[in-house]
């Protein structure tokens, strides 16, 4: 009996992401708050970079995960779905950077 793989790198962690991403979007509500409650710009500014650092880490994550399972399965089996994988990968690298 073969095992099959999960189609996503993320899918043995999903529920660990969702948490993750409910803790960022609960950051995010308290910057709405914060604003709302007219609190000083300089303690919302730091709030802001640690919602943007929590996403950042995020990103980080979820690409390893993809380079692990997705561009490694493509590269295993070769051809032009292990090049566009790279391709898709090397973009998405970009964007981060840029980000």
């Amino acid at each position: 009996m073969t095992e099959v793989a999960p189609p996503h790198g993320y899918t043995p962690h999903k529920g660990d992401h969702l948490n993750r991403l409910r803790r960022i979007e609960g950051q995010v509500r308290g910057l709405q708050r914060m604003i709302e409650e007219d609190k000083y710009c300089i303690d919302i500014l730091t709030q802001v970079s640690a919602a943007t650092s929590a996403l950042r880490s995020f990103s980080l994550e979820l690409l390893d995960e993809h380079l692990n399972h997705c561009v490694l399965h493509a590269a295993e089996h070769g051809g032009d779905e292990a090049e566009a994988k790279v391709k898709e990968a090397s973009a998405a690298i970009a964007r981060l950077v840029r980000s």
